[in-house]
């Protein structure tokens, strides 16, 4: 009797021989399976007591409310943000060539007060729901958009501090590139397009 396929006769029996078709294949996709390891983005970082505002260089966990982290491709270590605000306005700024990673952004949804937040819960910056508007102010004393993993999460907290919940989508450049009134008294600075989008206080 002849194999339907040629192989190697082995002891029991005959293992077929594989097609060159099939050896392009498997090596496509192993190659396939190679790239999309080395193309998986960074994982979140812990925020510890080292870490410096990208903009004011000032230590981020001194600041209250949510913060950012943005990973550019090939660099070990984020630059953090001590305001979501800040963060996203990097990515938005029209002079803002560096190739970006990914973004994380506080999980409030998380936060066991809002002036500590906790410094490993963070949500992607693309698939967080925002709440705008509130009475709460960012880390360096701007209007915030405050970041929530969970809807729910952020609609209780929209009903205790006001404001309406949108997402990533949603945001417009003038949410978090425009001018924007960091004092008491309602002192605007300009923010975002030539100067960094907040000012140390």
């Amino acid at each position: 009797m002849i194999d339907k396929f040629p192989g190697i006769t082995l002891t029991g029996g005959t293992v077929p021989m594989l097609g060159p078709a099939v050896v392009v294949f498997v090596g496509l996709a192993l190659a396939g399976c190679q790239q999309q390891q080395a193309s998986a983005p960074p994982v979140p970082m812990a925020l510890t007591a080292k870490a410096a505002g990208h903009y004011c260089q000032m230590i981020v966990l001194d600041h209250p409310g949510p913060k950012g982290q943005v990973h550019l491709a090939g660099s070990k270590y984020p630059l953090w943000f001590s305001q979501v605000r800040d963060a996203i306005a990097f990515v938005r700024k029209p002079d803002q060539d560096a190739e970006v990673a990914v973004v994380y952004v506080s999980d409030m949804g998380e936060a066991s007060s809002w002036y500590t937040p906790e410094p490993d819960k963070w949500v992607g910056m693309r698939t967080a729901y925002y709440v705008i508007g509130s009475s709460r102010r960012g880390g360096m004393g701007g209007p915030e958009l405050v970041p929530f993993a969970q809807l729910s999460k952020a609609e209780n907290f929209a009903r205790t501090y006001g404001g309406r919940i949108i997402t990533y989508r949603q945001v417009t450049d003038d949410m978090v590139l425009g001018p924007v009134d960091i004092a008491p008294g309602g002192k605007v600075v300009n923010s975002g397009r030539n100067v960094p989008t907040t000012t140390p206080q």
